[in-house]
């Protein structure tokens, strides 16, 4: 069983954080060309075209968002790299609290660039975000939100031990989303080894 590693935040805006494979960093202003080409890829928007932000200045509010939560929370999405080629972002993903179709909670989220589908990299960050909310923050619960035709998302979910609660009536799509929840009792009880690779054609 593969253990994830931890290294220590030291600020309220933390340096970068390792696991495995990946280094997670805090989002930057610089990230703004590579997030608003993520979200220009018709395969990363295959199953949440309705929720990705359209046209440059609303990609820019998205990331400054995210950076302004890290400064008001000390956590939030991260920018994604492989350790390998630590300065080529693959995608960004993360926690943050949120209100979708007026249901509040500490959502999970991430996108990747689809040449690294398929190998457990988003399982992983999200492991480690999961990690963090419950065993150092020692948060309640962590939600996600899932159009109901995402079957490569929903198996991610449910390989990192969420399960399905709901459906939101407006979530961020077309149509609307379905609601997975983990608590942190559930968690407790939970393997700590690294969640399968799920194939997005599955």
């Amino acid at each position: 069983m593969v253990q994830i590693e931890f290294s220590e935040s030291v600020a309220a805006v933390p340096a970068a954080m390792l696991t495995r494979r990946l280094v997670l960093r805090p989002p930057r202003d610089s990230d703004l060309d590579t997030l608003a080409a993520l979200h220009a890829d018709p395969a990363v928007n295959r199953f949440c075209a309705a929720a990705t932000p359209q046209g440059q200045a609303a990609v820019e509010a998205q990331l400054q968002a995210w950076i302004a939560h890290w400064q008001a929370h000390g956590f939030g999405h991260w920018a994604i790299a492989e350790r390998d080629q630590p300065d080529t972002l693959i995608g960004f993903g993360g926690l943050m609290n949120r209100s979708v179709a007026g249901h509040a909670g500490l959502y999970l989220y991430y996108r990747i660039t689809p040449q690294a589908w398929g190998r457990g990299l988003a399982s992983e960050m999200s492991q480690y975000a999961i990690c963090q909310a419950f065993e150092q923050r020692h948060e309640g619960a962590v939600v996600a939100a899932v159009l109901p035709n995402n079957v490569p998302t929903r198996k991610t979910l449910e390989g990192l031990g969420l399960r399905l609660k709901g459906s939101l009536s407006d979530g961020p799509g077309s149509a609307a989303a379905l609601l997975y929840e983990l608590g942190a009792e559930r968690w407790a009880t939970l393997p700590r080894g690294e969640p399968e690779a799920v194939a997005f054609a599955a």
